[in-house]
C-alpha cells in the first residue's frame, strides 16, 4: 500500500515538471518571436518582422486599417519600415502572455516606437517622439510551429 502510495507521488511530481517544462518552452518559442520582431524591425527588415505570419492572419493597425492576409501584411511592414518608420527603433514588453490551449496563446504588449519623425495618420507627435501603442498578437501552433493569427494594435493616448 505504501509502495503504491509512493509510487502514485512519484508519478504526479514527475507529471507536473514534465508538464512545467513544455509550458516553459512553448513560452520561450513565443518570447522569442516577439524579440525577433524587435530586431527586425530595428534592421529595417519587413520580410522577417513577418515571417511568423499565419497566412490567413487577421491584422488591423492603429488607425483601423484591414491588413488581413499574411501577403497584404507583409506588404505594409515593408512599406512602413522603408518609408514613415525608417530608421525608427522598437521595444516590446509582454505584459501578459497567456495559453487558452497548448496550441493557442495570447500575448499582450507594450509597444514603442522611437524617433518618430511623423505619424502615418498625421497626427500630432507625442513631446519625446515615441508612439505607444498596445498590441495583442494571438499564436497558433501547427506542425510545431507558432504562427500569428492575429495582429492588434491600438494607440495609447497620452495622458494631459
Amino acid at each position: 500500500m505504501i509502495r503504491n502510495l509512493f509510487g502514485l507521488t512519484f508519478l504526479a511530481i514527475a507529471m507536473s515538471l514534465s508538464a512545467s517544462a513544455q509550458e516553459e518552452t512553448r513560452e520561450a518559442a513565443i518570447r522569442a518571436i516577439v524579440a525577433d520582431q524587435v530586431s527586425a524591425w530595428d534592421a529595417g527588415d519587413g520580410i522577417r518582422f513577418c515571417q511568423s505570419a499565419a497566412p490567413d492572419i487577421s491584422a488591423f493597425n492603429t488607425s483601423g486599417a484591414d491588413m488581413s492576409g499574411k501577403d497584404v501584411f507583409c506588404q505594409r511592414q515593408l512599406q512602413i519600415l522603408g518609408g514613415i518608420f525608417k530608421g525608427t527603433t522598437k521595444k516590446q514588453t509582454i505584459r501578459r502572455l497567456r495559453f487558452i490551449t497548448d496550441d493557442v496563446a495570447v500575448v499582450d504588449i507594450d509597444n514603442e516606437i522611437h524617433a518618430l519623425k511623423a505619424t502615418p495618420s498625421g497626427a500630432a507627435l507625442s513631446t519625446d517622439g515615441v508612439s505607444r501603442t498596445r498590441l495583442m498578437e494571438v499564436f497558433v501552433r501547427r506542425d510545431g510551429r507558432w504562427l500569428m493569427e492575429a495582429f492588434y494594435n491600438i494607440d495609447v493616448k497620452s495622458s494631459k
